[in-house]
């Protein structure tokens, strides 16, 4: 299990990220995702630390603040030194019925980073990071609050999650500005149905070194070895929460090659997604989930593979993004620089 930094940081995390979405649901769409309980959450927590990995991601939205407590719960059972993990929340979704407590507003931060410690049992959070981006608050306020948390010692880094390129480019600025503890990673979407990221967020990523973690790296299963290019299987998550969403026109010309390569390779399917994301220089870490044991040695087992230049090319070729402008007028004029 390779390390790699956290943007700009002197902080080390490993190239995957246990999620853990899958703790705790009962209900909803979090019954439809997990409903792990402590005992199964324990032996993954375990496998991935016996694994080489150092990075655990929740949020306090997750199965309404149960994985957070899950997670918990089981760094003390594994006997788990404080030192030795870092440990990645986010805030931002519904925690109750009024209308301030949802949002990236002062009030609403420093209220649920007090009520994340206290279900992880930690007196620090390593990374926090703020799940999307909230219309209703000032960025300014958002990052005035988060600064408070590294100053004060709850908080030690500070990420995004699903913000465009604009509103991390305007935060940096902000902190620069004002001093502020500055922003060091982005969680995002990206996968070989979805490069998206690849317009916009990528070259602000490198031009600002900011870390990027990626959630969903098998787009909710549909590259997982388990569904056609139609996205057609007998079971899965996506049968019951069809999410995040595919091109599946796109995808049908995608799994076929994807297949070819993991029968080359001896591996799977998935493995063959999930390699191609860790030779992408952009990715600091892939966070993987599962349900089962199995499902989590396969997706470690993808650090071994190693993807050649005719495999990039070839999966590069079926999953390029069409030409839009103004990238097609950049490339273009990037010539002048030849």
């Amino acid at each position: 299990m390779r390390m790699r930094q956290l943007g700009h940081s002197g902080l080390f995390v490993s190239e995957l990220c246990l999620g853990t979405m899958t703790f705790g649901g009962s209900e909803g769409i979090w019954g439809q995702i997990g409903q792990l309980s402590q005992d199964e959450a324990d032996t993954l927590v375990r496998t991935a630390l016996d694994a080489g990995i150092n990075f655990i991601d929740t949020a306090n939205v997750y199965a309404g603040g149960e994985s957070e407590r899950i997670l918990g719960q089981s760094l003390k059972n594994l006997g788990v030194a404080r030192d030795d993990v870092v440990i990645a929340t986010k805030v931002l979704g519904p925690m109750g019925d009024g209308p301030n407590a949802r949002g990236a507003s002062r009030g609403h931060i420093l209220s649920q980073c007090k009520q994340s410690l206290q279900r992880l049992g930690l007196n620090h959070i390593d990374l926090y990071q703020i799940h999307g981006f909230d219309p209703a608050t000032p960025i300014e306020e958002t990052l005035e609050a988060l600064d408070t948390l590294v100053r004060h010692g709850h908080v030690r880094y500070l990420g995004l999650s699903n913000w465009a390129a604009w509103q991390v480019v305007k935060a940096v600025g902000i902190t620069e500005a004002r001093r502020l503890a500055p922003i060091l990673s982005l969680q995002a979407y990206y996968t070989l149905v979805g490069r998206d990221l690849e317009r916009e967020i990528v070259p602000m990523l490198r031009s600002e070194k900011i870390g990027l973690m990626v959630w969903s790296p098998l787009a909710g299963g549909y590259l997982s070895g388990k569904y056609d290019g139609e996205g057609q299987a007998a079971d899965g998550r996506r049968a019951s929460f069809d999410f995040p969403p595919v091109d599946r026109t796109r995808g049908s010309v995608v799994i076929p090659e994807m297949r070819r390569i993991a029968e080359a390779k001896g591996c799977t399917v998935a493995q063959v997604a999930l390699a191609w994301l860790l030779h992408q220089p952009v990715v600091t870490s892939v966070i993987v989930g599962a349900k089962r044991v199995d499902q989590l040695a396969d997706n470690i087992a993808a650090t071994q593979v190693s993807l050649d230049a005719d495999d990039l090319a070839a999966l590069d070729a079926v999953t390029k993004l069409p030409a839009e402008y103004p990238g097609w007028m950049l490339e273009r004029q990037r010539g002048y620089r030849a």
